[in-house]
């Protein structure tokens, strides 16, 4: 009898476990809601952000479908190409270029080109495929921070989007682990002052940083910027401005003097 009047207290224990299991469950998983992002209140892994797959334009530094203009002498390393422009539309030189540097044609610099029309072909239909993908990803970590001016910021891992234009008219600081993605969706044009610099911090890598652009991008003077570009329009580096990451633009590339370096 005494065990039978137990069921019951056993059976209100087993209820009582697996309400407050499924509080737990509830708590753990109201951290992905909106709100939660927009504060920075996700737990570490727990809202994995996927990197953008480049594809064949990541084997580029520099892709762009209408040319890339250059002032002597800038220090490239890592593939370029043009495409469906002709190779004529390049103006770097061999000596500025570690690397490769890709034409539809026999046009371009000599004597180091190489005329690969199908694999320029693909690297820019792989460009489009993921700006495609950067601008399509949803649920922000971050809707217009700072009114578009993220100057002094510290970035953490996320999404973050901007319906307007992005100014950097002072130093940040883009923070996290090795494996952490940034992608920034920007409506407008991203414009960066003269001498500021993006610092990487607590192992965050520039191949893992995507600037998803509508207009055209403007890193100033003697300025340092870090991540890959996918830009819908130009890309112009003003003189002595130095990128680590990648320039992959629907229509021309500038440099003046700059040093660009592939992640």
């Amino acid at each position: 009898m005494k065990l039978r009047k137990g069921l019951p207290i056993v059976a209100m224990l087993l209820i009582a476990l697996i309400s407050g299991c499924s509080k737990e469950l509830d708590n753990n998983t109201s951290l992905s809601t909106d709100a939660d992002l927009k504060a920075g209140k996700v737990k570490p892994g727990s809202s994995a952000l996927q990197a953008v797959n480049l594809g064949v334009a990541g084997d580029f530094v520099i892709l762009s479908k209408s040319g890339i203009t250059d002032v002597y002498k800038s220090a490239v390393t890592g593939n370029i190409g043009t495409s469906p422009i002709s190779g004529s539309a390049i103006l770097l030189k061999c000596d500025e270029v570690t690397g490769t540097i890709y034409t539809v044609d026999a046009a371009g610099p000599l004597p180091c080109r190489v005329t690969n029309a199908s694999k320029l072909t693909t690297a820019v239909r792989n460009m489009q495929t993921a700006y495609t993908d950067a601008a399509g990803r949803s649920n922000p970590k971050f809707l217009n921070l700072g009114a578009g001016n993220i100057g002094g910021k510290t970035l953490t891992a996320g999404l973050y989007k901007f319906t307007t234009a992005v100014v950097i008219p002072t130093n940040i600081t883009i923070s996290g682990s090795s494996t952490d993605v940034w992608i920034f969706q920007i409506a407008g044009t991203l414009k960066m002052s003269s001498a500021v610099r993006i610092t990487l911090a607590g192992g965050a890598q520039a191949k893992n940083i995507f600037w998803q652009t509508s207009g055209a991008v403007t890193l100033g003077t003697t300025s340092h910027f870090e991540g890959n570009i996918l830009g819908q329009t130009a890309i112009n580096m003003q003189t002595g401005a130095t990128i680590n990451g990648r320039m992959l633009a629907q229509t021309a590339v500038t440099l003046q003097m700059n040093t660009v370096v592939k992640p």
